[in-house]
């Protein structure tokens, strides 16, 4: 068994660093990035981008239920997602 968890550790620790190592290239690189959006550090937020709209064509898709179906349909999935989150919580408080 400690055979696994060693190997386990080893595989986590290369993992690890490749994504650091991803991730620095990536920064260092600028890669992404769009000359013309230079934002900073608040580019996620897209009601800062001025003319947002002619990156997001939204007659591409119309709705064809009423709003609460949508709605309905939010509340039942947050529901069924916390009954979920309560199943895994359950089964993670006990000991093999």
């Amino acid at each position: 068994m400690a055979k696994k968890k060693t190997v386990a550790r080893v595989a986590f620790a290369v993992v690890g660093i490749a994504v650091l190592a991803t991730v620095i290239y990536i920064m260092a690189n600028g890669l992404g990035l769009q000359d013309d959006l230079d934002f900073g550090a608040g580019a996620y937020y897209y009601a800062d981008i001025p003319n947002f709209e002619k990156y997001v064509n939204r007659n591409e898709y119309t709705a064809t239920l009423p709003f609460w179906v949508y709605v309905l349909l939010f509340l039942v999935w947050g529901a069924l997602m916390y009954l979920l989150w309560i199943w895994v919580d359950r089964r993670g408080g006990r000991k093999k």
